[in-house]
């Protein structure tokens, strides 16, 4: 830690303080501000936070159902430096650096509630094999007018066409923000490729580089949010990565490209002779689409998440598989090559990027191990339709609960903590009464 400080400092001097930020299970940043030179607070394991910080519900609530919080007292947990974390916050004013932290148990040990830890362990499954894998993340964003009101519906700027998709007029009158979002990834360290007008209006995206350092791949989109929102901010605009912010535009993907690499470095997914796509590929699709619908709570986490998943929304809706075909789940944009590699599709833009990693990983792991049955590709005419993914908030979280493939890969206790928070969050949502059923029914019925 202290190297990591000096080195900041050398190139930045000392900031005037550091945002320690704590991912929680719904990729809420949380946290404390702890003053620039008081470093070694952190490093000597002084600073702490209540361990239940990991699982609030996403109104912001302890949930009682998990087992922690005032329940149990409340304990504190240890907070740690993630190495290599401490980055300067270039859309601040003054000097302000910030760092990831993980907590450790009461008892010292690394959080079993962490989803840095939860991904850590599916990574640790496929180090046993001797198996490394590359993934690379696409983050679609909306740029929205500001807003008066939290409860007020969004707008997209001024001159915004409805359809925008590769637009490089729409990306030219967004130059100022959009470079300044660039300009702070370099200064972050997250290692950006493309960056595209997206269908939607006032939307866009993100591709992030392939990189087989799979926790960096979670962080770089977990804090890529965090810098845009902060960014378009300071424009005097808004951002969100909502799944589904407009009801008649497409909504906000967060696509998975992976592979895997063996002791040797070789691409497994790549075939031997003319096989292709190659059996161990094929077997990875299968464990994905097989997975699928019993992780969708972790693909789809919110309620408005599943407005992704209605009928004729530009987001693929069902556990199928196509040769390039991007009305499908899941995709294979190359099948031959160091390249070949499979396209996951599903999971929205506010998606916990640790969760939704381990979820695709932990789905081609029980690709290798089962071997389900692969149907055939949309590509081919005999193809029969699959069945859809649900669009109900609750059955997800249901099955999700009660589904030992995603007690394999998240393991039981994990899965009963999710899906308390889960369900706190569906009881309480959904309860609302929303203006639109006093629209239609109080006067009439």
């Amino acid at each position: 830690m202290r190297e990591e400080y000096d080195a900041y400092t050398a190139a930045h001097g000392r900031p005037d303080r550091i945002e320690l930020m704590l991912c929680d299970i719904n990729a809420v940043l949380r946290g404390k501000w702890l003053p620039g030179d008081a470093v070694g607070k952190l490093s000597s394991g002084s600073v702490r936070l209540p361990y239940s910080t990991y699982v609030p519900a996403i109104m912001g609530n302890e949930v009682e159902a998990t087992g922690l919080g005032i329940v149990v007292g409340d304990p504190d947990g240890v907070l740690m430096p993630v190495p290599g974390t401490l980055k300067p916050v270039p859309w601040m004013p003054g000097n302000v650096a910030q760092m990831q932290v993980e907590m450790l148990t009461p008892e010292g040990e690394p959080s079993p509630i962490s989803p840095r830890e939860i991904l850590k362990s599916m990574l640790a499954r496929y180090e046993a094999r001797g198996w490394h894998p590359v993934v690379a993340t696409e983050l679609e964003f909306y740029i929205l007018k500001p807003r008066e009101r939290g409860d007020d519906a969004p707008e997209p700027p001024a001159r915004t066409p409805m359809a925008q998709n590769y637009d490089l007029e729409v990306v030219a009158r967004q130059e100022a923000i959009l470079t300044e979002i660039l300009a702070g990834c370099e200064a972050q360290g997250l290692d950006t490729d493309t960056l595209i007008a997206e269908y939607g209006p006032g939307q866009f995206e993100v591709n992030f580089h392939h990189t087989s350092d799979v926790l960096a791949a979670a962080e770089t989109a977990l804090l890529f949010r965090r810098l845009v929102r902060g960014i378009v901010g300071r424009h005097g605009m808004e951002a969100t990565f909502m799944a589904k912010p407009y009801a008649d535009a497409p909504g906000n993907g967060m696509h998975v490209h992976a592979s895997v690499l063996d002791g040797q470095g070789q691409n497994i997914f790549a075939p031997i002779g003319d096989e292709a796509p190659s059996s161990t590929l094929k077997k990875a699709v299968a464990g994905v689409l097989d997975t699928m619908a019993d992780l969708q709570a972790v693909f789809a986490p919110h309620m408005n998440s599943y407005r992704r998943f209605q009928p004729m929304t530009f987001a693929p809706s069902r556990p199928d598989w196509g040769l390039d075909n991007r009305s499908a789940g899941v995709r294979l944009p190359q099948i031959t090559g160091p390249a070949a590699r499979l396209e996951h599709r599903i999971s929205g833009a506010d998606v916990n990027p640790y969760l939704m990693l381990t979820a695709v990983l932990g789905g081609m792991l029980h690709g290798f191990d089962h071997d389900p049955e692969l149907p055939l590709p949309l590509d081919d005419p005999n193809a029969e339709p699959a069945q859809p993914l649900g669009h109900d908030w609750f059955d997800a979280v249901e099955r999700f609960s009660a589904s030992p493939l995603a007690a394999e890969i998240f393991g039981e206790d994990y899965v009963r903590v999710y899906a308390a928070v889960k369900h706190d969050e569906v009881q309480t949502l959904t309860g609302l009464i929303t203006p639109v059923e006093y629209r239609y029914y109080l006067s009439r019925l």
